[in-house]
């Protein structure tokens, strides 16, 4: 970090985090980033590492965009030299072309190779990717042995408690992962048919990885630092997985190591007071630093960080009227010029940032 106070702030409570393994793969904290479709790029995943996140995950990559040679799709594989754990997830519906992909991708230098098996969207699912997996157990087997024999870094996969509630089938998933060697499980605790509405089911995501030995991520309603801390103290999974929730807070994985139980000002959890305006300008500053790196447009650059602005800013004052005033913006230097502004205004005036975590936010799909 390119700020002293900032660095201290986040060392005092980051310090408080054990680092822990999930078989061969070593995570600094149990708190990491969920894959995140047009979200989880390399400058992204390296600001949430920089700022708590034990580990990381790329967003979703399509095995036949690898295999077609497709440069987007090669792109989105690159993996920062500073990133110390991150897996690339993958998503197919084929166990020997999912298997090719996983060799062009382990030849970008992550830490695990991870198959997308809960994804809800549409254009996945019906062909064959994603949560549709999940309808496919008796084909399981041969799909995860195939892509597993291929590659020499760990293998892992993220599923869905199930299709629909009558089909939830995420403890047989887990013992034939068990029985293939893959390295961990992540589960969202949320049906396919829910996609991100209704509650995640953490009392039977406990039932399931109850029932292995094989380590277990927990993923679902995560979305703010005493959720997550909560989470941490009263499940026993080996890792918690953090999605929507580091787009509102980027620093949630930092801010869930708080003493929640001693600390008056944190009993209203929709509040975040250790972090302010400053502190949120200079993350956007390292932010735009590491995209300058990937991204050589002005103007597409421009657009990328425009969604980080506009996520980053939900629950301070005045939001709204920044977010418009960004989104309409056309000049790269008056966007980062409104939003020294902003930010700075935001910590003369000690602006305290509130998230409603009752109001929906971005339930129409991300990955």
């Amino acid at each position: 970090m390119t700020s002293l106070p900032l660095q201290n702030k986040l060392s005092s409570l980051l310090n408080r985090a054990p680092k822990v393994s999930l078989g061969e793969i070593h995570f600094q904290s149990p708190f990491v980033l969920a894959p995140m479709a047009a979200i989880g790029s390399a400058p992204f995943r390296l600001l949430m590492e920089r700022l708590g996140a034990g580990a990381t995950v790329s967003e979703l990559i399509s095995c036949h965009g690898i295999l077609y040679k497709n440069k987007m799709t090669l792109d989105m594989l690159r993996v920062d030299p500073e990133e110390k754990s991150v897996g690339i997830q993958l998503f197919g519906d084929d166990g020997d072309e999912i298997a090719a992909a996983a060799q062009v991708a382990e030849s970008y230098g992550p830490k695990w190779i991870d198959l997308n098996m809960g994804c809800p969207v549409k254009k996945v699912v019906t062909k064959g990717g994603g949560a549709a997996l999940l309808q496919n157990v008796a084909g399981l087997e041969k799909i995860f042995t195939t892509i597993k024999r291929a590659i020499k870094i760990p293998f892992t996969i993220k599923i869905r408690t199930g299709w629909d509630l009558d089909s939830r089938n995420a403890d047989e998933i887990l013992r034939i992962a068990q029985g293939c060697g893959v390295e961990f499980v992540a589960i969202h605790g949320r049906t396919r048919n829910q996609q991100y509405t209704g509650l995640a089911d953490w009392d039977y995501m406990d039932k399931c990885q109850a029932a292995v030995n094989i380590p277990v991520i927990g993923n679902g309603d995560l979305h703010s630092p005493r959720a997550l801390h909560t989470t941490y103290k009263e499940r026993n999974f080996s890792a918690y997985m953090v999605g929507r929730g580091a787009l509102r807070n980027p620093f949630i994985f930092a801010e869930a190591w708080r003493d929640f139980s001693d600390d008056a000002s944190l009993r209203d959890e929709n509040i975040y007071s250790q972090f302010g305006g400053r502190d949120y300008w200079i993350i956007i500053q390292e932010l735009k630093q590491i995209m300058e790196k990937y991204i050589d447009n002005q103007r597409v650059l421009q657009i990328q960080l425009k969604k980080f602005l506009a996520w980053f800013s939900t629950g301070f004052p005045h939001a709204v009227s920044f977010r418009t005033k960004v989104l309409n913006s056309q000049d790269y230097q008056d966007t980062l010029k409104m939003t020294e502004d902003y930010f700075l205004q935001l910590e003369l005036h000690e602006s305290k940032k509130r998230i409603e975590f009752s109001d929906s936010f971005m339930t129409s799909g991300h990955g």
